[in-house]
């Protein structure tokens, strides 16, 4: 029975290399605090994950650098299994 792929070193390899390139999160654009690791990194929803532009429950490849994006955890676990960007809201009621 094999193991969960996420656990697998092609997957670590894929979030080392995403994490290498310290880019903003591709959902709101706000920088990634890349100096929290392990159980920080787990606490904190500033902290980098990788997420994938196609979700894999639509379908995405799990490990297809053309799908991987850097996100915060908040904004990765926020958006969900959504392939459309929410739309910004604006700056104050009309």
């Amino acid at each position: 029975m094999p193991g969960n792929p996420r656990n697998g070193r092609p997957y670590r390899r894929l979030c080392a290399q995403q994490r290498a390139l310290h880019l903003p999160c591709w959902q709101c654009g706000h920088e990634i605090d890349y100096s929290l690791t392990g159980y920080a990194a787990q606490r904190s929803a500033w902290s980098f994950t990788l997420d994938h532009a196609h979700p894999l429950s639509l379908g995405g490849d799990l490990l297809d650098p053309a799908n991987a994006r850097s996100a915060h955890r908040r904004c990765n676990s926020a958006r969900g299994n959504r392939v459309a960007q929410p739309q910004a809201r604006a700056s104050r009621r009309w």
